[in-house]
């Protein structure tokens, strides 16, 4: 399984418009949807939309259940209960017509700044101390670290490094961080995964080199985690070589978006600056 969900190989179909269907299934949930807003963000599901109802918005996201990946839906609605105050609450999920759909509580807010400077950084990294605090679910199955990264390591002993009990978000795409009153909160957890607590924190140093930081900057930030001090430099220049390897089997598959690109870039810095 690819590591990441972004990369071009991986994406969904997403359809321009409600299907007239699922409305009609939504509304005998929800009541009349007065308006719908489809949002293009994302790559992960076939229907994204904002629902304007009499009481509010609801996010709605959604698959086909007989879609590879229908199994997303399911780990983000067995895990939600267990990441309040972090993810927006999960408000319905219907299961019919053959589709899979989850309504969440509408966040409203903006992406997270990623970029050097930015306010936002303080409060991604709040978020990832108060993640740091909760432990994977044991009625929840989560693929763990080593598992997702077996094919990206030189040598199987590596893996061991990567091994845990801390609960992952690991897809720390700026999409995925909604600022809003003063927090960031954290959506898309369909790939959340069990591994050593440092990881999330290293897979951030990515994006924020993509996003314009250099490597030594970015490291610094991952550095106020409070995971990362007390993790092996050797545990974290093995990740950032896998990341290097990952990367450039997504960069080398058909079409590459520009955001494969960037990360396979700052993938490669990054295990340059750990080299």
């Amino acid at each position: 399984m690819t590591f990441f969900s972004w990369s071009s190989p991986l994406a969904t179909h997403r359809q321009a418009e409600l299907p007239t269907d699922v409305l009609k299934m939504i509304e005998s949930v929800t009541g009349p949807v007065h308006d719908v807003d489809m949002v293009s963000a994302g790559y992960n599901s076939e229907i994204a939309a904002r629902l304007h109802l009499a009481r509010g918005t609801v996010f709605v996201k959604g698959l086909r259940q007989d879609h590879p990946r229908v199994w997303t839906q399911q780990r983000e609605a067995a895990i939600n209960r267990h990441t309040r105050g972090l993810a927006p609450a999960l408000l319905w999920q219907i299961k019919q017509g053959g589709w899979d759909l989850l309504g969440f509580e509408d966040l409203g807010g903006r992406h997270a700044d990623y970029s050097p400077g930015s306010p936002d950084l303080e409060l991604v990294l709040q978020a990832m101390w108060n993640l740091a605090a909760a432990t994977p679910p044991a009625t929840v199955e989560l693929k763990t670290m080593p598992k997702r990264m077996n094919t990206y390591v030189t040598d199987p002993a590596q893996l061991r490094l990567f091994e845990g009990h801390a609960l992952l978000h690991t897809d720390w795409k700026p999409d995925n961080v909604l600022i809003t009153n003063g927090q960031a909160r954290l959506v898309d957890w369909a790939w959340a995964s069990s591994g050593a607590a440092w990881i999330d924190s290293a897979l951030w140093v990515i994006w924020l080199i993509a996003s314009g930081h250099s490597a030594q900057e970015a490291e610094s930030l991952a550095a106020l985690h409070p995971a990362w001090d007390k993790t092996p430099a050797p545990h974290i220049d093995a990740f950032a070589y896998a990341q290097q390897r990952l990367w450039k089997s997504i960069a080398d598959a058909d079409q590459p978006d520009e955001w494969t690109h960037q990360l396979h870039a700052a993938a490669h810095a990054w295990a340059e600056h750990r080299s």
